[in-house]
């Protein structure tokens, strides 16, 4: 039997070529080689209390995206977090195992607090179970995440091995984390400093439905310096990321030569500029164009997240009966 990979993403907006590079290329290696759950985690992003309409335009987003890049439906369960009521029963279930204690130790719950102070909602804290429910639901045994969910996966781990010794039956496996390769992708912003993100209204992010136009206009306004003054000279941190977003687009003839010129000091950012913007094109066209044809299909995503969910439920209803028997919960 393969091993069950869970992974969710909240549906915040448009994905970016971090988004793209750390995990959704990942999922299309792993969905040749695994079982795979892969879900738009639309509960989750119940906790900023996003508008209505955001909420469903956002989700059609990463699943639009999801499948331009390359998630194949007919190899892995693609769905909606919120198609699956066994979600909320399994959350409800491990919430009366989880102690508060625990749950506000977690860091980036104590980052919330001190970012949000006003909307220090129950959500928030139990954010750790609700992901648990996620996994285990399908009792997956790998789950890629990174380094800023790997508490989040511990607990998951925690929370399994206290239901089982609980109840004393080993239902929920404890999922490890795990990615494709040999090291996690860090993706660099154009604000030379960082990895990419949506900050700054997006200006520093490249994403996967960006024209060339708009490429071009955000990759020219870059972060460099004034130019190497010696040869072989440390690149600043502005600079090391145009050499690394290159790396991911561009031949190594392309890189190389660049890497020359920076070396020799003959390097000129607007011409290095250029040809990563050009390469950018080229490597994320196909992706746009599968976007911009998508987004005009309802039919067909109607029928994704309808076969997802079917799917999804499916497993979910087995794990549920198990877990309401093993608790004591029985029928008149």
């Amino acid at each position: 039997m393969k091993d069950i990979v869970v992974s969710g993403a909240r549906p915040t907006g448009n994905l970016h070529l971090g988004n793209y590079l750390g995990a959704v290329k990942q999922f299309v290696k792993m969905q040749d080689a695994y079982t795979c759950f892969f879900f738009i985690a639309d509960y989750h992003s119940l906790t900023t209390h996003p508008n209505p309409k955001d909420l469903h335009n956002d989700a059609r987003t990463v699943l639009i995206e999801y499948l331009a890049a390359g998630v194949d439906p007919e190899k892995v369960t693609l769905y909606l977090q919120s198609d699956l009521p066994q979600i909320p029963e399994l959350y409800l279930f491990l919430n009366m195992h989880a102690y508060v204690g625990e749950l506000e130790r977690v860091p980036t719950f104590k980052e919330k607090v001190r970012t949000q102070p006003d909307n220090v909602n129950a959500g928030l804290l139990t954010y750790p179970t609700l992901m648990a429910a996620d996994i285990l639901m399908h009792k997956g045994t790998k789950v890629p995440v990174g380094k800023d969910q790997e508490q989040h996966l511990e607990m998951a781990r925690v929370f399994a091995r206290r239901f089982n010794n609980l109840y004393g039956k080993e239902i929920l496996p404890e999922p490890i984390a795990f990615n494709m390769g040999n090291e996690l992708v860090k993706v660099p912003g154009l604000n030379g400093a960082g990895k990419m993100s949506k900050s700054d209204d997006g200006s520093t992010a490249i994403f996967l439905k960006d024209t060339p136009k708009e490429l071009s206009k955000k990759i020219m306004r870059a972060v460099t310096d004034t130019g190497p003054t010696e040869p072989n000279q440390p690149k600043a941190e502005g600079v090391a990321n145009l050499f690394t977003l290159m790396g991911y687009v561009s031949t190594p003839e392309v890189v190389a030569h660049f890497e020359t010129e920076y070396n020799e000091m003959r390097v000129r950012y607007g011409d290095m500029k250029k040809q990563l913007a050009e390469d950018m094109a080229n490597y994320l066209t196909p992706i746009r164009e599968k976007i911009e044809d998508l987004s005009k299909n309802d039919a067909y995503l109607k029928k994704v997240a309808e076969d997802g969910a079917e799917k999804a439920r499916e497993s979910a209803k087995k794990t549920i009966d198990e877990i309401r028997s093993v608790i004591g919960f029985k029928s008149f």
